[in-house]
C-alpha cells in the first residue's frame, strides 16, 4: 500500500489501482501509464510541483499529453509569479519519488489546481505513490478530497 491508496481507503471514497511493469528507459512516466494501460493520455494526470518565490511548492494536475501554463496557474492562485519546483523540493514536499508523486496522500497538502479538462472524464488516472501503479478516480472525488481548484492551465 502506498499513502494514497491508504488516504483514499480512509476517506471511504471510490477507486482502482491499475499496475503495470515500469520501464525505466522510458522518458516520461505518464505517456508510459497511458500506453501501458491502453488509456487516452488526456484521461492520464501527470503531478508537477512548483514553487513561489519563497520556494512555497504548489501542485499542478495536468494530462500527460499536456503542458503546464505557468502563468495560468500562477494566476489561478493569485500569485504573481511561478516557477517549476526543482525535484528535491518536489521530492521533499510530498514524500514521492518522481514518477510516483501522487496528488493524494502528500507529507503536506500543498495547495493544488486542476486542470478543468479533467471535468469532462467520469474517472481520470493519477499517479499511487508508485510508479507503475495508478489510481483511477472520479475528478470531483479527488478535487473534494485534496481540496483543489480546478481551473484551465495547460497551454494552449
Amino acid at each position: 500500500m502506498t499513502p494514497a491508496i491508504n488516504a483514499l481507503e480512509k476517506a471511504g471514497i471510490k477507486f482502482t489501482v491499475h499496475a503495470y511493469a515500469h520501464d525505466a528507459s522510458h522518458q516520461s512516466y505518464g505517456l508510459e501509464a497511458a500506453q501501458k494501460l491502453a488509456i487516452d493520455p488526456g484521461r492520464v494526470f501527470k503531478t508537477l510541483l512548483t514553487q513561489d518565490s519563497a520556494n512555497k511548492p504548489y501542485v499542478a494536475l495536468v494530462p500527460v499529453n499536456t503542458t503546464l501554463n505557468l502563468k495560468k496557474f500562477a494566476a489561478a492562485l493569485g500569485i504573481k509569479k511561478m516557477d517549476m519546483a526543482s525535484q528535491a523540493l518536489a521530492q521533499r514536499a510530498t514524500g514521492y519519488i518522481l514518477g510516483g508523486i501522487s496528488p493524494v496522500g502528500q507529507k503536506k497538502r500543498n495547495p493544488t489546481v486542476i486542470d478543468n479538462s479533467a471535468l469532462q472524464y467520469k474517472t481520470i488516472f493519477v499517479s499511487a505513490g508508485r510508479r507503475g501503479l495508478e489510481i483511477e478516480i472520479s475528478p470531483t472525488d479527488l478535487q473534494h478530497l485534496i481540496n483543489a481548484a480546478v481551473c484551465a492551465i495547460t497551454a494552449d
